[in-house]
């Protein structure tokens, strides 16, 4: 016997955000600074990370060691800077570092843990990060550029540039150079967030946001 139930229309309470990051319950953080506006959604874990102003992780992602940029987008399930194994051993497995637990050492080996922090990812901002999206240690992702669902980030992703697949590339820069070039000279993620409230409607046009805010004209409110 199959049973059906009818959704309801509840509405949901909308959320507001503030100086205050909103984090989730059951996320789990450890050696973590948030910024403004910042929110981090239910089953994140994150650790020895930075989340700047208005950039938020949807559910269950998993971030270790990254700076991440202003207004970042990174969509649930982004694997972010994972845990690797040192293939350079004889053997790659855990009782080689996490010793402690199999009870062979007192203490694990921090060296190599140590050696895993100073692999940083660095993600700049105003990008999106795709559903499921893998960025491997070390990675550099530009400003405004979007990576894919279900990509394996390699190599540094140049800004504006849009890439995909596993390994991620190219598939193409989402403006032209002397555009992203304009955009990163305008710098907007700096404005404050009244300045920010009061432009929103020229974010709706590219063209009319570099003719107002670009170098070739003075920056008006």
């Amino acid at each position: 016997m199959k049973f059906y139930v009818k959704a309801q229309n509840v509405p949901e309470a909308p959320v507001l955000l503030g100086e205050a990051p909103r984090i989730a319950p059951d996320a789990i953080l450890k050696d973590c600074h948030f910024g403004r506006y910042t929110e981090v959604s239910e089953r994140v874990r994150m650790q020895d990370s930075t989340l700047d102003d208005y950039s938020y992780i949807q559910p269950y992602c998993d971030v270790m060691s990254c700076d991440i940029g202003k207004f970042a987008n990174i969509a649930s399930m982004a694997r972010i800077n994972p845990g690797f194994h040192p293939m350079e051993r004889p053997s790659l497995h855990h009782f080689t570092y996490r010793r402690a637990m199999y009870g062979m050492a007192e203490h694990d080996d921090e060296d190599f843990f140590a050696w895993r922090r100073r692999q940083r990812v660095v993600i700049g901002h105003d990008t999106w990060i795709g559903h499921g999206a893998v960025i491997m240690p070390g990675v550099r992702i530009g400003n405004g550029a979007v990576v894919g669902s279900n990509s394996v980030v390699t190599r540094d992703v140049p800004a504006y540039a849009i890439v995909a697949g596993a390994p991620a590339k190219l598939i193409r820069p989402r403006f032209s150079r002397a555009i992203a070039d304009e955009l990163q000279q305008i710098q907007w993620w700096d404005w404050d967030h009244a300045t920010l409230t009061a432009r929103l409607a020229d974010f709706l046009d590219l063209r009319g946001f570099l003719a107002r805010y670009g170098s070739r004209l003075p920056q008006t409110a």
